[in-house]
């Protein structure tokens, strides 16, 4: 219990430099940002889920201690409890009911628990900036304005003139509308590479206690596709319900992706292109951005068609499992 006890303080001061490192406002602080959850995670997966609990707690603790409750606050929800619970979902098992062996909780079902989360924690900070939708859009678009007048040099009483002739409202209006979900899907992607890095780290190290997962054969339930699709028609409500459910739609829409790279990854394991089909589609996602919805669309039809199913080699194909 000792050394559970020392890793969990170690991985907590760890995760609480990591997130402490934002206050610098350098570039390369954002990295390490993003980066607070991994020492909670590896502490989770290579020992135990108390240690990645002592960790979460003991790095929350010691923000509040040196910068003051919002600083405690916000490490225990953004980083700290999101940790620890993906890396427990991502370790727990259970023995199956025809032997010795374990059942380990599916990694698709992490996924979701990822969306689920990231919905959840942006969620939390709706009230902040408003209580109702008028409010909390009028209090972003303040917001945005201001960064944008710094970042342009525009003094306070001048009007607001945007690059390429673009509409201050317009752009405004935009942000103050994708911000949010887009916050909440890039929080879920760096806590699932976290918990990926964490398991392989563990790996090397040789202290991952479970096999390694089939990470292209994840599935999501067969429920999944209608709480999508509910999500967003409430999305369009103009209603903080309608605001929360457009999160939820669009962390559900990128644990899609991500299922639509699964595909990619399998399907394309009989191919002599491979590498370069796969690269190609990785390289456009994060170039251009705007693949990722046809990757989705991808993830979709294999929940409804059985695209791994129907495309996937023989049994007997010699094919090499790709190690991800």
């Amino acid at each position: 219990m000792l050394r559970v006890l020392v890793i969990g303080l170690g991985a907590g001061a760890g995760s609480a430099l990591l997130f402490a490192s934002l206050a610098t406002g350098s570039a390369f602080s954002i990295a390490l940002f993003y980066l607070a959850p991994l020492p909670i995670m590896l502490a989770g997966i290579g020992w135990s889920h108390v240690a990645a609990l002592i960790a979460a707690a003991a790095a929350a603790a010691g923000l509040g201690i040196g910068g003051g409750f919002w600083f405690f606050l916000s490490h225990l929800v953004s980083v700290g409890i999101p940790a620890y619970i993906l890396c427990y979902l991502g370790m727990l098992a259970r023995h199956s009911d025809n032997g010795g062996d374990f059942e380990w909780y599916p990694p698709g079902r992490v996924v979701l628990a990822a969306a689920i989360i990231a919905t959840i924690t942006t969620s939390l900070t709706i009230p902040i900036f408003g209580l109702d939708i008028e409010t909390y859009r009028a209090t972003l678009k303040e917001i945005f304005e201001r960064i944008l007048r710094a970042q342009l040099s525009i003094p306070a009483g001048e009007p607001l003139k945007l690059p390429n002739s673009a509409n201050p409202a317009a752009t405004l209006n935009l942000l103050a509308t994708i911000v949010p979900p887009t916050a909440a899907a890039i929080s879920m992607v760096t806590n699932l590479i976290n918990l990926w890095l964490a398991a392989r780290i563990a790996r090397v190290s040789g202290l991952l206690q479970r096999p390694w997962p089939d990470l292209p054969a994840v599935s999501f339930p067969n429920t999944t596709p209608i709480v999508l699709l509910a999500a967003i028609g409430i999305s369009f409500l103009g209603t903080i319900v309608g605001l929360v459910a457009g999160v939820l739609s669009a962390c559900l829409l990128m644990g899609y992706a991500i299922l639509g790279f699964a595909v990619l990854h399998t399907i394309t394991r009989t191919i002599t292109a491979r590498g370069l089909i796969l690269g190609a589609a990785w390289l456009m996602v994060i170039i251009l951005g705007w693949p990722i919805v046809v990757v989705a669309l991808i993830g979709l039809a294999d929940g409804l068609l059985d695209l791994r199913g129907r495309m996937s080699p023989p049994p007997n194909f010699p094919t090499k499992k790709p190690n991800v």
